[in-house]
């Protein structure tokens, strides 16, 4: 039975979390500090790391990059009552798989810890793929036919959940939700400019509006 991490210092949240992953069909663990998270993920035991990122001894941050350092590919999601942007990239740059912004839905939480148990380690490991663009995922690095292309974090994270979902139409909503890792304004247009700097990058070519929906990574 697939087994998931639960580092979260707050007794209520960890035990919610818990309670509603365990009626899901997941077998879950529990720890409040970051010493005992990195030791847990690397056991080899633990199929997904939900990580609160406010952990004592070692903040989720210094846990993730360990991980990830040692060479571990476990989906790690982040959690954290923190709502800065520069939360959320660090995050990303430090390998985190997702990024939620407490208070979150658990249905949310759920719909997230599917769909990252259902990816590949090796998406994680190596690379991801589409046509002639490479993104490198550990190595944050990302080209078209072997020739680099310099992109920040943000249109990193960005440009690999397309490729993620190549084909699918991503609304802007998930998009927002998934890269930014917090709510916006509706009306807000971060999203468009983004979508922008990547065609200009890539070639307006590669990412479809579909009115009323979305875009879709051709």
């Amino acid at each position: 039975m697939t087994r998931i991490l639960i580092a979260e210092d707050e007794e209520r949240i960890a035990a919610f979390v818990a309670k509603g992953l365990e009626a899901a069909g997941y077998q879950t663990a529990t720890v409040d500090d970051g010493a005992e998270a990195l030791s847990a993920a690397l056991s080899g035991d633990i199929d997904l790391v939900l990580l609160d990122v406010g952990l004592p001894t070692l903040d989720g941050f210094e846990v993730l990059r360990t991980l990830r350092g040692q060479g571990s590919a476990i989906p790690v999601i982040m959690l954290t009552a923190r709502t800065s942007t520069r939360d959320t990239v660090d995050g990303l740059d430090a390998g985190a798989n997702d990024y939620m912004a407490k208070p979150f839905k658990f249905d949310e939480l759920l719909a997230r810890v599917r769909s990252r148990l259902r990816e590949p380690l090796t998406a994680h490991t190596i690379s991801i793929s589409h046509g002639d663009i490479t993104l490198d995922v550990r190595g944050r690095r990302a080209s078209i036919d072997g020739r680099d292309v310099d992109l920040s974090a943000r249109e990193f994270a960005l440009a690999e959940e397309f490729l993620r979902h190549a084909g699918q139409v991503l609304s802007r909503e998930q998009l927002l939700s998934r890269v930014w890792g917090m709510d916006f304004d509706p009306g807000s247009n971060v999203v468009d400019v983004y979508v922008r700097y990547l065609r200009a990058k890539f070639g307006a070519s590669r990412i479809a509006t579909v009115r009323g929906a979305g875009y879709r990574w051709e």
